[in-house]
């Protein structure tokens, strides 16, 4: 009786200047992150109902291979979108916090001063998958999933708000990998979903350069 909701990362983004990208457009997958989008989608069993994805080119990218597979239209919500950060668009963060023009902005890391509010970001995140449960319960029944891909952070805080845990964070020790899914499953009248985490495509994430501000 049970109805998910599928939570994807995109996959790895071409970056060779490491930049912060954010939610700055032109930042789209890199090689490696298309054959992630692709293989996600060869092993994806279960046909979506819905299809959903980040307006940002690396979260339409990586969920364009499912949409082809399955025959499905993508919907856009910005609600599932990157948080915002105003560091977008710097590189080389270690010695540009040297500056102490930078320092205001990491007086609170809980909140996090530099950029959108943790609880924002699952408030918003958790609302569109409140929407989408509904919609699959009312719509399409028992068993029924919808896909959305979102990015890591987004998706970290709303993980840990349904599980009741602190939003502050250390940020090396998220698990949401690249291409990972972070599924929510709700029976009927359950408000509170269970939370199962996978990575379909380890061993290509693997291989990832790390990057900032995925």
């Amino acid at each position: 009786m049970t109805v998910s909701v599928h939570l994807v990362r995109h996959g790895e983004v071409f970056n060779p200047d490491k930049v912060l990208y954010g939610r700055l457009p032109g930042f789209g997958l890199s090689a490696l992150g298309q054959q992630m989008a692709q293989e996600l989608a060869d092993g994806w069993n279960q046909t979506p109902a819905i299809l959903v994805s980040s307006p940002l080119q690396r979260a339409r990218e990586t969920i364009a291979p499912m949409a082809k597979k399955f025959d499905l239209d993508v919907r856009l919500e910005s609600r599932v979108l990157e948080a915002e950060n105003k560091f977008e668009g710097l590189s080389d963060m270690r010695r540009r916090l040297r500056s102490p023009k930078l320092w205001p902005l990491v007086l609170n890391p809980l909140r996090p001063s530099w950029g959108e509010p943790y609880a924002q970001q699952a408030a918003r995140v958790a609302e569109a998958i409140q929407d989408l449960r509904d919609e699959l319960m009312t719509t399409y029944g028992p068993g029924s999933c919808a896909i959305v891909v979102s990015h890591q952070l987004p998706i970290w805080v709303t993980r840990l708000s349904a599980e009741g845990k602190l939003l502050a964070h250390d940020p090396r020790r998220r698990e949401c990998s690249l291409a990972s899914v972070t599924s929510f499953e709700f029976t009927p009248g359950q408000r509170i979903p269970t939370v199962h985490y996978t990575e379909p495509v380890e061993h290509l994430s693997k291989q990832a350069a790390a990057l900032p501000g995925a």
